[in-house]
């Protein structure tokens, strides 16, 4: 059963979003929470296509994170993702609005100009959310992988979930 706590987590299909996956189900476990993906997508910085096609693939590249991550998603987390048509940062902030939720995020390594362009996510994260904000580097992931190459364990490389599932266990 699920508390009341909820670990929201950040993805776009990035290495840090997926070592910011990666963490989020291990404290979603940890604190038998609610995990809720989110993963935000405009019309700004795309070619002309349908709205309806835009949202398809934000979703397909969340179901496509959770796929290389662990397989597919965990069976033993209740998860909720959260598809939203909008800035990032905003609509990780809006996700995360309560003092008790964890919010986890890559640590985007963007240059100078895409900065200056779109900002930092993690910072407007850090300065706008009421929660705790946690930004996971790509190589925490990559020190999970190796570890886990040298100790000869079975890929996916999260030791006890074997079982996954194709969809998240609550709809959409």
């Amino acid at each position: 059963m699920v508390g009341n706590s909820r670990v929201i987590v950040g993805i776009n299909g990035s290495l840090s979003s997926l070592a910011a996956l990666y963490r989020a189900v291990e404290e979603a476990g940890r604190r038998d929470a609610l995990l809720v993906p989110v993963i935000a997508w405009s019309t700004a910085d795309r070619e002309l296509r349908p709205v309806s096609e835009l949202e398809h693939a934000a979703r397909r590249r969340l179901d496509t994170a959770f796929e290389q991550a662990f397989g597919g998603y965990p069976a033993d987390l209740v998860i909720r993702p959260l598809v939203v048509r909008s800035e990032p940062g905003s609509a990780l902030v809006a996700a995360a609005g309560r003092p008790d939720d964890l919010l986890v995020l890559g640590s985007g390594h963007h240059g100078r100009v895409q900065r200056a362009l779109h900002g930092s996510v993690a910072g407007h994260c850090r300065a706008h959310a009421r929660c705790e904000v946690v930004v996971v580097s790509p190589s925490a992931l990559l020190a999970s992988l190796e570890l886990t190459a040298r100790s000869g364990a079975p890929m996916p490389f999260v030791a006890g979930r074997t079982q996954a599932s194709q969809h998240p266990a609550a709809a959409r």
